[in-house]
Order: C-alpha cells, then sequence, then structure tokens
C-alpha cells in the first residue's frame, strides 16, 4: 500500500482496517511463494528480530546444518488479500530472509535483485519490467477435483458467449486492483480456456513482487469460481503454451540509449539462462511451437523471434523477451536479465543484424545459420553447467538445485 515505509506505519494501518492476520510471504529458490502467519501483536518483534523459520523443509534451500533462518518485513510490500473475510481482515507482506546473525541469506532471490538493480543504479543504468502471463482456466468435476476440461472452446480475444473467461478475468482485475496493482489489459489467448493478463511497467521489484502475487490472486479467484488455473508451460499437448513474455526498458543517467547492447547481452547469454527462464522439462515442449521461439533471433515487431522490439509511442525502446513461461522465479529472472544487460553494455556489444522474416516457415538456409535455445531440460542443464556467467551471476548451488527439478508438478 501507499506509504507504508515502517513498523508504526504498518501498526497504524492494521488498526484502521481492522486486520487480525497477516501472513509474512518469501519464497523458495524456485519462485515458489511460502507463508507464515502472525497475529497484529507480533508486528513489533517482526520488524526488530524477525520470525523463525525451518529452512531445512525449504526446497532448493540446503539449510540442514544451519537451518534456522529469520523473516524480515518489508512493509512497502504490505497489502490486504481482498477475498478474505472483511471483519477481521487478513494481510500480507513480503520477507526478506537473513541468519540468526542479521546476515543475508545468499539463496534469497528477492534480496539479490534488490542488490542487483541498486548496482546497476550506480552505473547509471536503470530498467523496467513489465510482463504478459498467460494461463489456462479448467473445470473441476462434481467432486471438487480437477479437470483438463477447458472452461471454454473460444480463441484469441474473442468475446462472450463463446468467452467464458470474461467474469473471472475482471474478478481477477479487481482483486490486483484492491492490492495496489494495476493491470494493463487482459483478453482471451489462443488456446481453448487461456487467457493473459498484462502489466504496466514498473521497477524489477515491484513489478517482480506483482508477478508473484498474480499467479496467486488468479489460483484464488479461480478456486473460488469453481474452477482452477493452470499456469505450467504446455497444458494441452497440442494447443498453444503458457508463457511469460518479459518487456524491458532501459534509461541511463547520461541519457544516451543503451537498448542494443543490453539486449545484446542478453542475445549472448540466453542459451545459458534458459535453465532459469525455462526451469522445467515441459518448458521445452513448449519452444519452438505455436508462437513460442526456438531461433536466437531478433526483430522489430516480428513474433517469430526471440526478441522483439515493438511498435511504441513512448519515446524508449521496448524488448519483449518471448522464451520465459511463468514456472520462472521472476526475481531470478530479472535479476539474471539485468546481469546480462549490464555484460552487454560493458562490452559494448552489439546484436547481430534483425531477421525480418517468419522462422516457423522459414528455409533451414536461414534456421541452419542461427543459434538455437536448448531443445530439452537436460541441453539447457549443460549450458548452464559450462557458464562463466551463470557461475557469477547465481548464488551457489542454484544450478545443481534446478538441474535435479526436471519433473515437477505446476504451482
Amino acid at each position: 500500500m501507499d506509504n507504508m515505509n515502517s513498523y508504526e506505519d504498518i501498526l497504524r494501518f492494521v488498526e484502521e482496517e481492522n486486520v487480525k492476520f497477516i501472513r509474512l510471504a518469501f519464497f523458495d529458490i524456485y519462485g515458489v511463494q511460502k507463508n507464515i502467519a502472525v497475529m497484529p501483536d507480533e508486528l513489533k518483534r517482526a520488524f526488530t528480530e524477525g520470525v523463525s523459520i525451518d529452512a531445512s523443509s525449504v526446497d532448493g534451500f540446503d539449510a540442514e546444518v544451519r537451518s534456522d533462518l529469520f523473516l524480515r518485513p518489508d512493509p512497502t510490500t504490505m497489502a490486504i488479500v481482498p477475498w478474505r473475510p472483511i471483519d477481521g481482515r487478513v494481510a500480507r507482506m513480503f520477507c526478506e530472509i537473513e541468519y540468526p546473525d542479521g546476515t543475508p541469506f545468499d539463496k534469497d532471490a528477492r534480496r539479490n535483485l534488490r542488490l542487483t538493480v541498486e548496482k546497476a543504479a550506480k552505473e547509471g543504468i536503470h530498467v523496467n519490467f513489465g510482463t504478459e502471463m498467460e494461463f489456462y482456466i479448467f473445470q473441476m468435476d462434481e467432486n471438487g477435483q480437477r479437470t483438463m476440461i477447458p472452461q471454454d472452446t473460444a480463441g484469441y480475444m474473442d468475446i462472450a458467449p463463446e468467452d467464458h473467461g470474461e467474469n473471472i478475468r475482471r474478478d481477477i482485475s479487481f482483486a490486483l486492483v484492491d492490492m495496489g496493482i494495476h493491470p494493463e489489459a487482459s483478453h482471451h489467448e489462443m488456446g481453448p480456456g487461456q487467457n493473459e493478463v498484462d502489466f504496466r511497467y514498473a521497477d524489477p521489484m515491484t513489478a517482480a513482487d506483482n508477478a508473484s502475487t498474480f499467479k496467486w490472486v488468479v489460483r484464488s479467484v479461480a478456486i473460488s469460481d469453481g474452477l482452477w488455473a493452470d499456469f505450467s508451460p504446455k497444458p494441452i499437448a497440442d494447443k498453444p503454451g503458457n508463457g511469460m513474455h518479459i518487456n524491458m526498458s532501459v534509461e541511463s543517467d547520461d541519457g544516451k540509449d543503451y537498448t542494443e547492447s543490453f539486449m545484446a547481452g542478453i542475445l549472448e547469454h540466453v542459451e545459458e539462462m534458459t535453465l532459469f527462464l525455462n526451469p522445467v522439462e515441459a518448458s521445452y515442449h513448449r519452444l519452438g511451437d505455436m508462437k513460442a521461439p526456438r531461433y536466437i533471433s531478433w526483430s522489430e515487431q516480428n513474433r517469430s523471434q526471440l526478441i522483439r522490439i515493438p511498435a511504441t509511442h513512448s519515446k524508449l525502446k521496448r524488448i519483449e523477451l518471448r522464451s520465459p513461461d511463468a514456472m520462472t522465479n521472476p526475481y531470478l529472472a530479472f535479476d539474471l536479465l539485468i546481469q546480462a544487460g549490464l555484460d552487454g553494455i560493458h562490452r559494448n556489444l552489439k546484436p547481430m543484424k534483425p531477421l525480418d522474416v517468419n522462422l516457423y516457415k522459414a528455409d533451414r538456409s536461414i534456421t541452419d545459420t542461427l543459434r538455437r535455445i536448448p531443445d530439452s531440460f537436460d541441453e539447457a542443464v549443460n549450458a548452464a553447467r559450462q557458464s562463466d556467467f551463470i557461475r557469477q551471476a547465481v548464488p551457489e548451488g542454484y544450478i545443481e538445485e534446478y538441474s535435479r527439478r526436471k519433473q515437477v508438478s505446476e504451482f
């Protein structure tokens, strides 16, 4: 919520809004949200001492020896949970993670993103992010169990009565606004029961918080409507997959346009980053099919490319990276993209020439000359393991943790 910067601000808000439970939320290394709930009289302890968690039970934290960690709330992220009762309201704050002695936990991707943003700012570089996240809505059976029957059979930007998703997209949008998040647009996507919601640009921390909150809101609203939401990369084998297109714009204190060098850094390192942008085996069933990219190329407006530069009325160019899916940890993804872009700026890299052809129909004489995104999970693991860039860009142990995550259910 606006102007929440201290424990005193939070306490005043809790009293004014009749908040009875506060969810202290954090993320495992895969971006899966966790939380512990406290009551208002525990807030002071949360801010001064932190709230203890068992790190050995959190995926990827690998903390059997030093298993006690502490959550430290970020007051700027306080938000009411709008689908909970008004009488005795529930609120949520994101937290950073510390060791008992107060030193930061090195596998806290949210904190690591903040540090990368601060490093870029010291160099005069500021990056804004926006996401376009796709998801399927499926029906539940009479026993409340999930089915794979889509909510409707509508297509791209169809309207009611074919589109059955108008009401749930409206409910999702209202819930997001109540939490201080402003979606830019929403519509039916190409697949049956597939939807998309796009967000306004924001700084990296806010954009990652918004993306994480969005998935939680969508799943919660769907359940309350007797449906369920699936963000996994390829829910239906012969239908379009779910992507999470990431839009970026680069500003500099010196007024120079570093967009091309920033983009060139991403193109340079994208193979190595793919394990983290597309972190499960199903991710590779989506890539290269139905508007999901396979080759490492870019173009203005052409949607068959890995990166496109969309037409815009803004003076700032926008880079749209089309390979990631929503199984990525947005804090880690944004962190890696900033680091790759900064490397491009530091080395004054230049992107290859734009490729203004439809790569889904292009002759092999063209595609055989292009680098590819890894074709499989195992290939992505190998690319990450061989990368000096990744070894210095992610915390120790991340590559091995992600390499063991080949088979996971959608969260």
